[in-house]
């Protein structure tokens, strides 16, 4: 087909963003209007937006979103999770150590993955809008398209908000003019309206793995829940609004098949990122990140799982803050590590046991066996690299647990149990009698342990800023990163964000 090259290459170059997508379509180019005027055009076109969410890696960066840079970036500069060098291993520059330090800068390349990641996404969409635009289908056929494309790119809209904060909105294909940054006001109206313009048109059902009303509704009430942070407006009625209008969802009895190999079955996953080793999809090996190297002894006889690089651990203190009858705490792999083929505990080069522990002497120099792991999806015996369960976004358990903070928060706890009441059910834990904002950062602690969604709990409940593990006080700036420095060197019209 005729392929007509445009402004998007300028666009690109701006944000360094790759040329690079795991469908082989190219960010800087479009299909001419011959191309997305009939249905199954309009569905290679929209699936194009999809698979922009299991991101990319190039020359530059890596910029998966289940990669050390993307996911490991939010979870390291929480209280939640750290990446201690260990001898010569991980110690990249010190980027881990600043991200747990708190004392990140804006040429961290983790910083700039997430700059990347979310702004070739926005790209793509922006590419396919245009190819949609010049299409011959009628207005009608074009809006619920529209409403699709627009609430997937608020989502990645969302992501800056939360992440950077005073981010260039770029929504024209062919704009050519190098963008200056909007306020962070200006980009939560923008996410806010985005979404609330496309919910008449978007799918009423249950869609797996799709931008639905009811995705769009749990946008909205993470936009609204963390409002206060974000723009200094508290409107926890409008997140419970939200909430109320999703259907269609439960929790699944069993915790871990939400991540299981098949976790598409679980009926509590609103939305996630689709990955199928066979059909050729890259870069979800998170579960190749955490465990040490010697791993996969433990999960196959002989040997047959994909190599472990040793890196990402718990804080110390998040194990313990499980307790022993807590189903969840298996969302870690901590204790003696045993070897299938022999029934022994395994030994590392060092002679030691391999046995996780809890403690970790310091993010800068830590033993091999430090640090209890990551263990929450599936691990098992014939496993590719690329593994096969899809990356959780939005369950139905965030739902029920935004309700019950929203409530506490209003000065109703009672009215939280309910909610409450199914979370903590399900994992085998007692309510307390009084349910208040501690008892909710708790369990949102252990309910959402290695999701993703830890540093922006902890932002919405202060603690981001106090003292924990090998990090001092927080200044409050810090609550966003930086532009990354090599987008400030490309584009002189953007200023840093304050503090940096």
């Amino acid at each position: 087909m005729k392929i007509k090259i445009t402004a998007a290459i300028l666009i690109s170059m701006l944000f360094t963003i790759s040329c690079t997508d795991l469908s082989e379509d190219l960010y800087d180019k479009v299909e001419d209007g011959n191309f997305g005027n009939t249905s199954k055009e309009v569905d290679a076109l929209v699936g194009g937006a999809y698979s922009s969410l299991r991101g990319f890696a190039d020359g530059i960066s890596n910029n998966y979103p289940t990669c050390e840079y993307v996911f490991f970036l939010t979870e390291t500069v929480s209280d939640e999770a750290t990446i201690p060098t260990r001898g010569t291993n991980w110690y990249d520059g010190g980027q881990y150590q600043d991200a747990q330090k708190h004392t990140w800068k804006a040429d961290n390349r983790m910083i700039l993955s997430a700059w990347r990641y979310n702004y070739t996404g926005i790209a793509k969409i922006n590419s396919i809008i245009y190819q949609i635009d010049k299409s011959s289908l009628s207005d009608t056929a074009k809006a619920p398209i529209y409403a699709e494309l627009k609430a997937l790119r608020a989502y990645y809209y969302y992501n800056l908000l939360d992440l950077f904060g005073n981010v260039p909105i770029v929504t024209n294909f062919e704009d050519t003019s190098l963008p200056s940054n909007s306020t962070r006001k200006q980009v939560y109206d923008f996410v806010e309206k985005e979404l609330t313009d496309a919910l008449p048109h978007l799918n009423s059902n249950v869609v797996y793995s799709k931008m639905t009303k009811n995705v769009a509704y749990s946008l909205l009430a993470r936009l609204y829940l963390n409002s206060e942070a974000f723009i200094g407006t508290a409107r926890w009625q409008d997140c419970l609004n939200m909430c109320q209008k999703i259907s269609g969802y439960s929790l699944t009895p069993d915790f871990f098949a939400n991540f299981a190999t098949e976790n598409q079955k679980s009926p509590e996953i609103i939305f996630a990122i689709p990955y199928d080793s066979k059909a050729g999809t890259v870069g979800n090996y998170m579960n190749s990140m955490s465990c040490h190297y010697l791993h996969k002894l433990t999960v196959s006889a002989t040997a047959d799982y994909p190599w472990s690089a040793n890196g990402m651990c718990a804080q110390p203190g998040v194990f313990s803050a499980f307790a022993d009858t807590d189903k969840r705490k298996k969302c870690m792999v901590a204790g003696d590590q045993i070897n299938k083929a022999t029934g022994q505990v395994i030994i590392m080069d060092s002679g030691e046991k391999l046995t996780y522990t809890e403690e970790v002497t310091s993010v800068a120099d830590a033993k091999e066996n430090q640090g209890v792991r990551l263990g929450k999806y599936e691990m098992k015996e014939g496993e590719q690299w690329e593994r096969d369960h899809d990356l959780v976004v939005i369950r139905y358990a965030e739902i029920l647990m935004m309700q019950a903070e929203c409530y506490v928060r209003l000065g109703s706890p009672d009215l939280a149990k309910p909610f409450l009441q199914q979370v903590t059910a399900r994992a085998g834990e007692e309510m307390p009698a009084t349910i208040d904002l501690h008892f909710i950062d708790q369990e949102l602690l252990k309910e959402f342990t290695f999701e993703g969604r830890r540093r922006t709990d902890n932002i919405r409940f202060g603690t981001f800023f106090l003292p924990w593990w090998e990090k001092g006080t927080t200044e409050k700036y810090r609550a966003i990163f930086p532009i990354p420095s090599t987008v400030l060197t490309t584009n002189k019209n953007l200023k840093q964000n304050p503090g940096y």
